[in-house]
Formats: C-alpha cells, structure tokens, sequence
C-alpha cells in the first residue's frame, strides 16, 4: 500500500518507527485482549489508505507512546525529527489534562485539538483516524462508555470531518456512531432497510441505465452510480423532518462522474431533459462551493415510477475531494497555494484561532466553535460583488464582523439591496449588503440576541467583557478614594509600598485588579480603603471591631436608621454596565436614591421609597450613599400606568402625546379591567422627574384618560 506513492526512504522512515512502537508498547494489552501496537497500526493504516505523507503515518504508529509508556517529547525528536514528535505531542496532550466536570474537559480538549490544528493541521487527521478505529473496536467497551464516546463522536468529531471535507470518514463515524448511542433504532432501521431493499435494485439499474444511454446519446463519457442513503442520514431526515421510513427511503440517489466542468452543465441538461426537474430544489456549488472545499451540481427530479431522484453530478476531481477533503491530492505546508478543501480549511483555523482569543473560557469557546461546525449557508454580496458565505440566519452584524472585527464593533446600520435595515433583519441569498459604521459606536449587548456566527458572538462579548472592566476599575477607584477620605487621605498620597502589601494579601497582580474587585462589588471599598490607610490610622480603628468600623465607614444604614455623615458618590449616568438602575422602581433624577453593591454587578441603584429596599436593611455594610450629579444629559426608563376608557385610537393618542413631549416609548402592554376601561403600562425614557412630570399632566389633560400614576416597586 506505502510503496504506491511513498519512496524506499521514506518507507524505511515508518517501518523504524514500527519497530519502536512495538517495543515501547510491548505487554500492553486492549480490553479485546489484542496486543496494544495493533491500535496505533490500524490508525496508521487509516491514514495511509487516505495516500497521507510518511511524517503522519509515524505520529500514528507513535501517538500513544507519550502518554502511555513514558517515552519524552525530547526522545522522539532525537529519534525521529522535530516534526514526527510535534505530531505525537499534539495528539498526545488532548487527553492529558483533569478538569472538575465532563463538560468541561470535552469543551478544554477540544479547545486544544483546534490550537493543534491551527500550528499543524495533520494533528487533527491522526486523531480523527484514531477515533475512528476507536469506534470501530467500541465493543470491548461497557455500555455507558460506549454510548458517551459515541455521543461525542457525533457531536464534535462528526462535524468536524464534515468540516474538512472528510466524507468518507465521517459517514462512518455517523454510522458506528449510531449504532452504539441507539442500538435498538439502529437494528430496526436496519431491518427495515434490507427488507425493502429488494425492489429497489431493479428500479435503481433501470434509472441509471436510461440515464447512460442518454449521455451516451449526447456524445458524452461518464459513469453513473446508484447509491443508497446511509442509515444514519435516514434517521435525521425521519427525526428532523418527521418523516416516516417509507417517505425517506422512496427516495433515489444518483451520482454523474464525468471529466471536466463544463460536461458537468451539460450532464444537468441531460439529466433536466429526461426527466422534469423540481422547482427549487437546484443548487449550483461548482460556482460557489461549499465551506469545507465541496463543489459538485445538485438537482432533484420527477423520476418514473412517481418517485423522486437525487443527482449529484461532479468532475472525477471534484469526487475526490468530496469523498477525501483536505486529504485529497495532499501536500502538506503549501500555505494559501493550497488549492479548494485545503485552502478552505486553513482560512476556517485561522478564524476559530480568532474565537479562541476572545473567549473568556473552553465552554464558551466550543459553544461558539458549534455554531459554526453545523452550517446551513446563505450566500450574500459586499457592495463591490465580493461573496460572503455566512450561516442560515445571519444578520447584518455577523455580515459586519466577517468582513472585519472593527467594522463590526463599530457598526450603526445596515443598507440591504440598498434600502436601510434593522442590524438584526436575517439575510437572504442573492442580497447585496452595505454596512455603514461610526467612529466612537460599540457593540451593543443586545446583539448577542441574534447573531448566529461564532465569530460575531465571541468578538462581541469580548468587547462587553473588556469596556466593563474599564467602567469597573474607574468606579472602584472613585469608591476607594472616597473612603480613603474619611481616613483623611487619598490615593494620591498613599506609598506605593502599601499598596504593594495589600495586593500581595489580597493575591491580586496590579492595582487596576484592585479597583475593578471594588467596581464590580466584590471586594468593599471601606475595607480595601481601611488596609490602605496609614499605619497608626489602622492601629487606633483596629481596637472597635468590624462591625463599628463597617457602621462608621461604610456609607450605609446606621442602627437606628439615621444615616452616617459622609460624602455621598455622584452618579452620572454614563458609568455604563457596573452602574445598573432597578427596574423594580426605575429611578429618576430628582429622586432620592440609595446604591447596594452586589458582587459581579457592581452597584444597583433603588429610590428610597422603593419596597425592595427594606428587604436589605439589615444588609448595612452593602449599602453605599449615593446622589445624582448635576446637569445630567441622559434618559431613564420609567414606567407608568394609564387608565383609559375603551374606545378606538385611545392608546395612539396616549402614544402621540407622549412623543409630542420628547419622550420614547420602549414597551407598552394593555390589560382590560372591566367593559369600560383598560390599564396601559408604558415604559417611557424621559430625562428627570420633572421632564416626567410634564408628560403625565400632558397625558392627564386626554379626555379618555382617567388616571395616570408612576409605579414605583
């Protein structure tokens, strides 16, 4: 099999590799009882089959001896390059480390498997050959770890070869997938299908021969195969598209190989003119191939017998390519030269290499990663006809951040075929799609509500994550100056020594961790501020306790309810997502307010007079004093309820005098109370208590208006 494509050297390079292995693995069994070498050999065999270089043949043959005989990194490159023990030591470490829970050591293996592919993709082909003989051999297993390797067979190494093209290999992960996670379905649907098999041969001889005869016709050489659908692809289309058997497996599939493109065209008249066409149901990926490098014609006709066929029609090439993927005419490390599946792949590592960057954790990142391993596609334009294939379902905004990450994070609308659009209006094939972007817009949280791409899902929250840990830090250090100043200093004037002690106590790395544990609520600033101030401060204040000291200098509640003399914190309203306001009481300038600190979120700014505030009376030390600034320029939700008689136009006459005043309405909902009148509750942005004011004496002055009130918790 080696010497058909592989020269003596290179040979002789792999069967030195063999001996070692064995020797290495020598007394090692499987669970069947079969000598250990017989694993890495037949994943050896699998690649070898695929005409994979001799580097990659080695790393399999030597994938194991890492981790299970104790052989080091450093040994395998003296022995057999720098690159054969790379290859081992990507396989290797996927299975290495220990995590506190299955989720999330698949989600940090899996992570690992992509950075190894992105520095030498031939790491993820061993490892999917391993997999595959693993599931092949999955009988020696008990039966709960057969179906947990099968299920993450299917959901993550499946796609994954889908990815990259490997067709043959992924239909049969699927296949012995599902016979380990369903055994019983798969034995029935088994049985049923070799029951009906037996008509079904002479139908599909019939078809293919009517179809060779009219290519034959036409002058043009080319093979047809029938083929059946695999038992797993049944299964979707029954459980997905609640089909029943009969449905699915009366349909039949046909596959033209013919020499060269333009005979593929012409095999689709031939096909179209022998039997009708379904509209709708052509598709061209010759002109635009899929995202794993596929590219063949697809159609779907009204076949004799009343029963629909399946063709697919490709060049002998493009067969290849779509049985082998990034394996198929393969030469390793030849960069964007790489022609269609090889080139493809490539361009997908280094956009997954992207999403690893901006992921906070490994269960965020392969949740993003997912997203884009199951593609349904719709192609759309860029105003100069450039094609952007993104997922069914994408919007303007996962349009933005394909073509850049700063075009998407400072995205502000979105013209389709010229028209504006909402940024999340879902994009349809043939679309030509006009992002217009602002200096100083960023990512609004709400997106993350209908992007559908990895990419745009993880550079927005990356954004998010960083913009409130800025807004955290600036508001912790306003909070530790301000109960530094009720030690009569500031931090200006502290010593960088102490500061360097209490980050060495608090096992914090800088001081700006510091200010952002305060602003996000984690830490109290009067404690922070208490260990900060200066020696003999601390030494006379230690002897009142913990509970004088938090009453005293922590702006709060005072036993008997009068409050602590102290500067209150000013709030602006623009210190963005560490400053939150209730939505139980929507507080207003002009009202009197309280903040609670909550770890995590910052501060939670309630009225007074807000009902849930007593609930944390007994909760001093979260308490801080709070007071709005003046001159403050930004608008505040507020809500209030309308009593209005039941007649035709009452809510857009509200409606109209509320926008007659300047305001916004965010959310309305009606309840009727009886025959004569209904409740309206509108959440309305207005800039103060007494912009509030003047809407609700606009709104009482309606005649069909009975009462208005704000609601306030």
């Amino acid at each position: 099999m080696l010497d058909a494509y592989l020269d003596d050297e290179q040979i002789a390079q792999i069967r030195r590799a063999y001996q070692f292995g064995e020797t290495a693995h020598e007394g090692q069994q499987r669970l069947s009882g079969e000598p250990y070498i017989s694993h890495p050999l037949a994943v050896a065999r699998i690649l070898a089959e695929m005409h994979l270089d001799h580097q990659s043949i080695m790393a399999a043959i030597l994938h194991d001896v890492i981790e299970d005989t104790g052989t080091g990194k450093e040994y395998l490159i003296n022995q057999f390059g720098e690159e054969v023990a790379e290859l081992v030591d990507g396989v290797s470490k996927l299975t290495q480390i220990k995590f506190r829970s299955k989720a999330e050591a698949q989600a940090e293996n899996f992570r690992k498997m992509v950075l190894a592919m992105v520095r030498d993709i031939r790491v993820i082909l061993v490892k999917l050959a391993d997999r595959l003989h693993n599931m092949r051999t999955l009988g020696a297993m008990a039966p709960d770890k057969r179906r947990r390797i099968a299920n993450e067979t299917l959901e993550i190494y499946v796609p994954i070869a889908n990815r990259l093209g490997l067709n043959t290999m992924r239909l049969e992960l699927e296949e012995l997938g599902f016979a380990a996670l369903y055994p019983l379905r798969y034995r029935i649907l088994a049985e049923a299908v070799r029951k009906a098999r037996g008509n079904r041969k002479e139908v599909l001889q019939k078809i293919s021969a009517a179809i060779e005869e009219r290519l034959n016709q036409e002058g043009m050489a080319g093979r047809v195969l029938g083929r059946e659908k695999h038992l797993y692809s049944i299964y979707q289309k029954m459980r997905n598209k609640h089909l029943s058997f009969s449905e699915v497996f009366d349909v039949y599939a046909f596959r033209i190989i013919v020499d060269k493109v333009d005979a593929c065209y012409r095999a689709l008249g031939v096909a179209h003119n022998l039997y009708k066409p379904v509209p709708g149901k052509f598709k061209d990926y010759i002109a635009i191939p899929k995202s794993n490098g596929y590219q063949g014609l697809h159609t779907v006709l009204f076949g004799p017998y009343g029963v629909p066929i399946e063709i697919q029609i490709r060049t002998e090439d493009m067969d290849k390519v779509a049985e082998s993927g990034i394996a198929a005419h393969w030469s390793y490390k030849v960069g964007d030269k790489a022609g269609g599946a090889q080139a493809r792949a490539r361009e997908w590592l280094r956009e997954l290499l992207e999403i690893q960057k901006s992921a906070g954790n490994s269960l965020e990142f392969i949740e993003n990663v997912k997203i884009d391993l199951f593609p349904d596609q719709v192609y759309v334009f860029t105003p100069k006809g450039r094609i952007m294939r993104l997922l069914r379902g994408a919007t303007a905004v996962d349009f933005a951040y394909a073509i850049h990450t700063d075009v998407g994070n400072s995205c502000v609308a979105a013209k389709i075929d010229r028209h504006l659009a909402p940024l999340s209006a879902a994009l349809n094939n043939g679309q030509t799609v006009e992002i217009v972007t602002a200096p100083g817009a960023q990512p609004n949280p709400a997106w993350l509500n209908f992007v559908v791409t990895g990419k745009a899902r993880a550079n927005i929250r990356n954004y998010l994550k960083n913009l409130k840990s800025e807004e955290a830090i600036s508001l912790g250090r306003r909070l530790l100056d301000k109960s530094l100043a009720e030690f009569n200093t500031a931090l200006a004037r502290l010593p960088r020594e102490r500061f360097t002690v209490v980050l060495e106590e608090f096992k914090l790395k800088s001081i700006e961790s510091l200010y952002e544990d305060i602003g996000l609520g984690n830490r109290m600033a009067a404690l922070v501020a208490r260990r900060l101030a200066p020696l003999e401060k601390e030494a006379s204040e230690r002897s009142r306790g913990i509970k004088d000291v938090l009453t005293r200098y922590v702006p709060g509640w005072l036993k008997g309810g009068e409050r602590a003399a102290h500067r209150p914190l000013v709030i602006k309203g623009t210190e963005g997502m560490v400053v939150t306001f209730a939505k139980c009481c929507h507080p207003l300038p002009g009202d009197q307010i309280l903040g609670f600190v909550t770890a995590g979120r910052g501060i939670v700014i309630h009225t007074e007079s807000c009902k849930n505030v007593a609930e944390f009376r007994n909760r001093p030390e979260k308490w801080i004093d709070v007071q709005w600034a003046t001159g403050i320029a930004s608008e505040f939700p507020v809500e209030i309820r309308v009593d209005a008689l039941n007649k035709r136009g009452a809510l857009a006459t509200v409606a109209a005098a509320i926008a007659e005043m300047g305001a916004n309405i965010d959310n309305v909902s009606i309840e009727e109370r009886d025959g004569k009148y209904s409740t309206l509750t509108l959440i309305i942005e207005v800039r103060d208590r007494i912009h509030l004011a003047k809407i609700m004496r606009r709104v009482r002055s309606i005649d069909m208006v009975a009462r208005i009130v704000r609601t306030k918790g």
